[in-house]
């Protein structure tokens, strides 16, 4: 099988020759000490390297393609630093956020997936509805700049046969509205002003409906993957009655688009505890789930026996396992067999890949991993 039939004959529980084998990503820290742990620097794909000393022959795929859309605002704000206080900078993002990190942080780390830095929030940019109108003049769909005409053909020109996974990334409506607000003024908005809550998940909603639209029109992606963080430990930041309410009509909407277009994956990620929403997910149509955080109290062996084929999933590898090594990594990559076995799910790291997982460590998860997915 391709990479390509290979993904998608496991996340819709078909019949794959092997399960994916897919790790996980490292952040710069992680990687920082991998180098100084035995990871040459001039590796690119640590993954297929962690596989090559695992005794592994078979060929590995690289990354997905990730469909050339801009979906980011146009212009951006000026991304600066506005204070210097030793330790810790504040600084202004190029979505408007001003916040405090500390100093070490260059600012390309704060609002891109480099590594994990802790920000403390002290303005977004949409404090009212004056800011909201000057704001919505950032979107426009209809933008030709926004999509990358080369890189469109040159996917469309590999047709389905295509041996990778062509994947379009969108921000969910949850996600973007907390971007422009901030995570408390969006709940209290929910209850003092509702309506311009739906306002503004109703814009968004519409804003990548048109960005979906246009794209198909010269690729049909295998999957449309949403960003939807709105899970804590243990619970979701938001009630799956207030999810309903808010963003169910907007991913609906998204699930029509992605259906009548032939797409067949329509995946949220989301960290946390996020079996209370996976409900309100599966009536907008979404299929898969990731990344499944074990530490926040997702256990995939519990929604398998409560969805069934319903949904698949991946992630699910306790990253707290693969930091310690040794048993405990074997036992719970032993932990998920059941559902590796069972179709419908992909095991990865349950989030970015720390920087308390060692080389060493990483090394023994890849070997374990590659053994229970038929890579060895």
């Amino acid at each position: 099988m391709t990479p390509r039939q290979r993904t998608l004959e496991a996340l819709l529980f078909g019949h794959p020759d092997r399960v994916p084998l897919e790790p996980g990503g490292a952040r710069f820290s992680t990687r920082e000490n991998w180098h100084a742990q035995g990871l040459p620097r001039d590796v690119e794909n640590y993954n297929e390297y962690a596989y090559r000393l695992a005794g592994g022959k078979l060929p590995m795929p690289g990354w997905d393609c990730w469909l050339p859309v801009n979906e980011r605002m146009i212009p951006q704000f000026e991304q600066k630093v506005i204070e210097q206080r030793g330790a810790t900078k504040i600084v202004q993002d190029w979505k408007g956020n001003v916040c405090e990190i500390a100093s070490e942080f260059p600012l390309e780390f704060l609002r891109n997936a480099e590594d994990f830095v802790t920000r403390r929030w002290i303005k977004c940019p949409v404090e009212s509805r004056a800011d909201w109108e000057e704001m919505k003049k950032r979107y426009n769909a209809g933008d030709e700049t926004r999509y990358d005409m080369n890189g469109l053909s040159k996917i469309a020109a590999d047709g389905t046969g295509r041996e990778y996974t062509v994947v379009m990334t969108l921000s969910g409506p949850f996600w973007q509205l907390r971007e422009w607000l901030g995570f408390e003024n969006l709940c209290e908005l929910t209850v003092e002003d509702p309506g311009f809550v739906r306002e503004m998940a109703e814009f968004w909603g519409e804003y990548v409906a048109g960005l979906m639209e246009r794209a198909f029109k010269h690729v049909i992606p295998d999957k449309v993957l949403i960003s939807e963080d709105m899970a804590f430990k243990m619970h979701a930041m938001v009630s799956p009655a207030a999810a309903r309410e808010f963003f169910l009509p907007v991913w609906l909407r998204w699930g029509e688009i992605i259906r009548k277009a032939g797409v067949p994956i329509y995946e949220v990620d989301s960290d946390g505890f996020i079996d209370e929403l996976i409900p309100v997910w599966l009536e907008a149509g979404i299929n898969v789930c990731q990344p499944m955080e074990v530490a926040a109290g997702s256990d995939i062996n519990v929604l398998r026996k409560k969805y069934g084929r319903k949904v698949a999933f991946r992630g699910g590898v306790d990253k707290r396992a693969m930091a310690k090594g040794g048993k405990v990594i074997e036992n719970e990559i032993r932990r998920l067999e059941p559902v590796i076995r069972g179709g419908g799910y992909i095991p990865s790291c349950d989030h970015g890949v720390p920087n308390d997982v060692s080389w060493p460590n990483y090394l023994r998860y890849v070997e374990l991993l590659a053994k229970a997915t038929g890579w060895l």
